[in-house]
């Protein structure tokens, strides 16, 4: 996925150009569901776009800048606050559900609290699933300033409806110009302290701007909106809005631009590093160990996750051979993959369009059997959507949830750089993954859960959001698909995909691993193409420790399953297996093993 949101907001606050109003203080011991409440509404004021995101349109006209110290320190001040308020009750005081909602919200404090006090990062991204390091706050995927882009094309999260909503937007990007004159403040500051990214993610940088710069105003990306103007706009607000829209464009859009691309290429790339390791940075060891911990919701070491690895690689290449062995292939693993990659007959498309309906045939099909497996489904609609081109080139598929009330469709997001060289040999699982049962399934039906306090309705817990999804390709079988084997070896091959990120991830930010080594271990044991396998190391470079949370997650559900069928016997029921570990929301999985063994113990106690 896309990948995946960390969404940190607090009461009344205003960020960038917006005035702080602190909320106020609660000392007294009030229904716990109050306190769900205001945490809510302290999340959605402090991170607007996960707001807006989430279809509450009060902070549509404003942007966090959240690597700002007064946004951190502000941060600190309340993540403090909600924990002491929390240490103030106990499970006596509450049912057994508000009792698991109020220890997620507690780990969310405490982990995001100790992100805050970490010498690098911010807990404070307004996208996907990640924190953001305040030194180093823009990147080449993943960014902030990669997803206004998302926002300005009229196609994504961000309505443009009402003249409200066009002029909401036009003061969302005020706020967006004074993020990106933080971003230079910051970087300057991460030179002198030696905190600057490598440079080969800088180099990656420069060029995805160059579109911002030179691209004509009228065909510009942030003009679209004003190409697609409602009918029922006056003539008077179009001519307004046009100018509008227009003279930002050319007055502050692309002067800040042009200042980013000049101080990256001239004052910044020449301080950055040849190295990619968050460990060669000052304070980058007990960094990447923190992340460890924020990504996989355990206290597992570099050490231990990196010899996991290795035994699922070793795991999975023995399921690839007889894959292999089965389709009569003459020859090793190695040539297999090379094989895969180069097969004519896996590269049948012509135009993008044939690639989005090859996914829309396979929902068809996979269906019919979902009846077998769910009782919960979610209300929201679904599409299919090629990827923006301004972004295609270093994307990875992904998935982005539709509105609470489900009147927007979740989308998911398909990057076709070069349509005849697309292999859709791992499609089946790729769709499984992003769409159903995976993410659509699970972030839809989290945020429409009416019995859930609303905090826990966004994305969040990489662990258990990208688990789940990495779980969902192993249900293939069981859903009526992987039944050409080359499309089997595709999930092999994506499962392989996680595995290998927590032998790369952790080699390159923990054993000094240089980028050349992550990509040619993965070229050795997977059938991803070249091109796309330096996307990812560069992607996992970029990112540290978020590509840990697939397989810990998927791993731990699997291992749950198992345990749950073991001790149930007959009266095991895989559509209440997952009812059980999609009804409670996003959950470290400590909380996860805890819901699941209540669970067993009580189908055993009701079946005396």
């Amino acid at each position: 996925m896309k990948f995946f949101v960390y969404i940190i907001f607090f009461i009344g606050l205003f960020i960038g150009c917006k005035e702080h109003k602190p909320a106020t203080p609660v000392m007294q011991i009030v229904p716990i569901d109050t306190v769900f409440k205001e945490y809510y509404d302290f999340k959605k004021s402090a991170n607007p776009i996960e707001a807006t995101k989430a279809g509450f349109n009060s902070y549509n006209d404003t942007i966090a800048n959240y690597i700002s110290d007064e946004y951190q320190d502000f941060l600190k001040k309340e993540y403090r606050r909600f924990i002491a308020q929390l240490n103030r009750y106990d499970e006596t005081m509450m049912s057994k559900e508000q009792w698991l909602s109020l220890r997620v919200m507690h780990w969310d404090c405490s982990v995001k609290l100790e992100g805050l006090e970490n010498k690098m990062v911010t807990m404070a991204s307004p996208i996907y699933d990640l924190p953001s390091f305040e030194l180093m706050p823009l990147l080449q995927i993943q960014s902030l300033h990669l997803y206004v882009a998302q926002l300005a094309s009229g196609a994504s999260v961000q309505p443009f409806k009402t003249t409200k909503d066009y002029d909401n937007w036009l003061s969302r990007l005020e706020d967006y110009m004074t993020f990106l004159d933080t971003c230079i403040e910051k970087m300057e500051e991460g030179i002198t302290a030696k905190v600057v990214l490598p440079k080969v993610i800088v180099r990656k940088m420069i060029p995805q701007l160059q579109p911002f710069i030179n691209t004509p105003v009228a065909a510009h990306l942030f003009a679209t909106p004003i190409k697609n103007l409602p009918n029922d706009f006056s003539a008077a607000d179009k001519e307004r809005l046009t100018k509008a829209y227009y003279q930002f464009i050319t007055q502050k859009l692309v002067p800040k631009y042009k200042k980013l691309a000049t101080f990256l290429q001239d004052e910044y790339l020449p301080n950055c590093t040849e190295n990619v390791g968050l460990s060669t940075l000052p304070n980058g060891r007990e960094t990447y160990n923190y992340l460890i911990k924020l990504h996989t919701t355990t206290n597992m070491t570099a050490d231990e996750i990196h010899e996991l690895g290795k035994s699922e690689v070793k795991r999975i290449l023995g399921e690839m051979e007889v894959v292999k062995n089965e389709m009569h292939f003459k020859g090793d693993l190695k040539a297999f993959f090379d094989h895969i990659r180069s097969r004519k007959d896996q590269m049948p498309f012509s135009k993008p369009e044939e690639v989005i309906a090859n996914f829309q045939n396979i929902q068809t099909r996979m269906e019919t059997k979902l009846n077998a497996l769910f009782d919960l489904k979610p209300k929201a609609g679904f599409e299919v959507r090629r990827t923006e081109a301004f972004r295609e080139a270093s994307a990875s598929a992904e998935y982005v949830p539709g509105s609470k009330d489900a009147s927007r469709s979740g989308i998911f997001y398909v990057p076709i750089p070069d349509v005849k060289s697309y292999n859709k040999f791992a499609d089946e699982a790729l769709f499984l993954h992003e769409a159903i049962p995976g993410h659509h399934f699970q972030l839809s039906l989290q945020q429409e859960n009416t019995k859930l306090p609303e905090f826990l309705h966004p994305e969040s817990m990489g662990v258990f959001v990208e688990g789940w999804a990495l779980y969902a390709e192993s249900l293939g079988k069981e859903l009526g698909l992987y039944e050409d084997p080359i499309q089997y070896f595709g999930m092999l091959s994506m499962e392989m995909h996680r595995a290998i990120r927590l032998v790369v991830d952790t080699g390159l930010h923990a054993k000094g691993w240089t980028r050349e080594q992550a990509i040619q271990y993965s070229l050795d044991h997977e059938a991803e193409s070249e091109a796309g396998i330096i996307a990812e190391i560069e992607r996992y470079i970029a990112t540290p420790g978020q590509a840990l949370s697939y397989k810990i997650g998927q791993l731990k559900i699997r291992a749950l399953r198992t345990k749950a069928e073991k001790a149930l016997g007959d009266n095991f029921t895989i559509k209440e297996f997952h009812n059980q570990v999609l009804n409670s929301g996003s959950l470290a999985l400590v909380l996860l093993e805890e819901k699941i063994d209540r669970w067993i113990d009580n189908q055993k106690e009701n079946t005396k």
